[in-house]
C-alpha cells in the first residue's frame, strides 16, 4: 500500500507533540523476548533506537538472552536447571552467562546500532562498579539480587552522545559476578536514572483482562490496582515478578513504565511518538 505525502506530513506532525515533549529525557528500553531473537525484528529495534538518539532523546537500553545462554550451555553439555524461573548458576555456568551476555550478545548489540548510523557502547553491571549485587541465595548460586546502582557511567555516555547497551552481569568486592534478572536491572537502572519512561519488550500484547480476549487489553493501571488484578487471576505466572519491577520503578521516579507487545515492528516509535500507543501503561 502507498502512503501519500499528506500521510506521511501527518504522521510526522502527531509525532512532533512526543518529539518536544520526550527531547533531552531519559528513557530505559528492557529488550527481551521474540523481538531479541527475530533477526528482522532485532534490525527494526535498533533502527528505533537509533531514530529516537537523534532527536534527542537519551535511550539506554537494556538486555538479556537467556535462550542463547541456554543454547550455549547445551552446546558445552552442562544442564540448564531453573528454580522458581530463575538459572540455578554455578561457577562453570556464570563463566558461560558472563561470556554471551557481556561479550557475544552485548558486542553485537553494540554493532547493529552503529550499523544503523547511531553511536552505541556495551557495558555491564561489573564496568564502573555500575551494578554492585550479592547471592539471592546458596541454592541458586551466582544469581545476583542488586545492593546498589551507581548510574555515573551510564550519564557519561549519554553526555558523550552514545546509546549505553547494558548487559545485566553484577560484581560484588569479593570479585565475584553475578547473573541478575533483565527485568530487575532495567527497573533498578531506570530508577537510578529518574528516567521518564521505561519499556519492557515482552511477547504480549500487554495486561488482559481476559487472556482469551485481546480486546480485553487493560490500558493504563494505576500501581495501586495491581494487588488486586494479582488477587484477581488477571496478573498471573511471569508476568507478577514482570508487574513488580514496573512498579518498583514508578516507586523510584519513574513517570510512566510501558508493558509492550516485541513482536510488532516498531513497536518502540509507536508507543513513544504516536497518538495511539500499545501495550499497559503503568502510572
Amino acid at each position: 500500500m502507498r502512503v501519500s505525502n499528506a500521510e506521511k506530513a501527518e504522521v510526522l506532525m502527531q509525532a512532533l507533540p512526543y518529539i518536544q515533549k520526550y527531547n533531552n529525557q531519559i528513557i530505559v528500553i528492557k529488550y527481551g523476548g521474540n523481538a531479541m531473537i527475530n533477526a528482522d525484528l532485532k534490525k527494526a529495534v535498533m533502527s528505533d533506537l537509533v531514530l529516537l538518539a537523534q532527536i534527542g532523546i537519551k535511550v539506554v537500553l537494556v538486555h538479556g538472552g537467556g535462550p542463547e545462554i541456554s543454547e550455549t550451555l547445551a552446546k558445552m553439555q552442562i544442564e540448564s536447571k531453573f528454580i522458581n524461573g530463575l538459572r540455578q548458576t554455578d561457577s562453570e555456568a556464570m563463566d558461560v552467562v558472563q561470556m554471551v551476555l557481556a561479550g557475544k550478545i552485548n558486542k553485537s548489540l553494540v554493532n547493529l546500532i552503529e550499523n544503523s548510523g547511531g553511536k552505541a557502547i556495551g557495558l555491564c553491571g561489573v564496568d564502573g562498579h555500575m551494578i554492585e549485587a550479592k547471592k539471592i541465595s546458596e541454592e541458586l548460586g551466582f544469581v545476583g539480587e542488586i545492593t546498589s546502582v551507581n548510574a555515573k557511567l551510564i550519564l557519561d555516555t549519554l553526555e558523550k552522545g552514545y546509546i549505553p547497551v547494558i548487559s545485566t552481569i553484577g560484581y560484588d568486592t569479593n570479585g565475584n559476578v553475578y547473573n541478575i534478572n533483565a527485568d530487575t536491572v532495567a527497573s533498578r537502572v531506570a530508577g537510578e536514572l529518574k528516567a521518564c519512561s521505561l519499556i519492557s519488550m515482552t511477547d504480549t500484547i500487554g495486561i488482559l483482562r481476559n487472556p482469551e480476549d485481546i480486546s480485553s487489553l487493560i490500558s493504563t493501571i494505576n500501581v495501586s490496582e495491581a494487588p488486586y488484578l494479582i488477587k484477581e487471576g488477571v496478573i498471573s505466572g511471569g508476568m507478577i515478578p514482570k508487574v513488580g519491577c514496573c512498579i518498583e520503578a514508578i516507586r523510584r521516579g519513574v513517570k510512566r513504565v510501558f508493558i509492550i507487545d516485541g513482536r510488532v515492528p516498531h513497536a518502540i516509535l509507536i508507543e513513544v511518538l504516536s497518538d495511539e500507543g500499545i501495550g499497559t501503561m503503568f502510572i
